[in-house]
């Protein structure tokens, strides 16, 4: 389970350091393989590891690509799907158009998302983060399921 914000910099190939509580579970949950694609709808990067993707393509790849949204669906996260693997120091190289895509340059903040991490430029993120708790304080009706929950 991945969870917290954690704030890291990119070195000048476009490495990142995973940070050192999450990669004993990535050793043992994947081996350090793990994938990289673009979110759908935030500019940021969805990393995740190798197994949890997999089943996320499965699903991707049953959906056919008659649909036009299920095909600009898997054009999207098939087809930026990149394996990476953490090297020795428990670094991942995030290659160049997704760095691109997601506008990263120096600093980045990767936000555990339970099966997976985003990573954000982080003023980006930032910025992000406070506007969704601008709204949150609207009179929007929340769905049954969001409802039920209680925090």
């Amino acid at each position: 389970m991945f969870r917290g914000v954690n704030t890291l910099n990119l070195d000048a190939k476009g490495r990142m350091a995973v940070p050192s509580k999450y990669r004993d579970s990535l050793q043992s949950q994947c081996a350090g393989q793990l994938v990289v694609t673009v979110d759908r709808s935030d500019a940021c990067l969805l990393l995740y590891p190798l197994p949890e993707w997999e089943e996320i393509e499965r699903k991707l790849v049953r959906l056919g690509n008659l649909n036009n949204q299920a095909r600009r669906l898997q054009r999207l996260l098939i087809g930026h799907a990149t394996e990476v693997e953490m090297d020795n120091n428990g670094r991942i190289l995030l290659p160049p158009p997704l760095r691109e895509f997601a506008n990263l340059d120096k600093r980045i903040a990767l936000t555990g998302q339970g099966n997976k991490f985003e990573i954000w430029d982080e003023p980006t993120w930032a910025s992000e983060r406070d506007s969704w708790v601008a709204d949150n304080n609207t009179d929007e009706a929340l769905s049954a399921e969001l409802e039920s929950l209680s925090l």
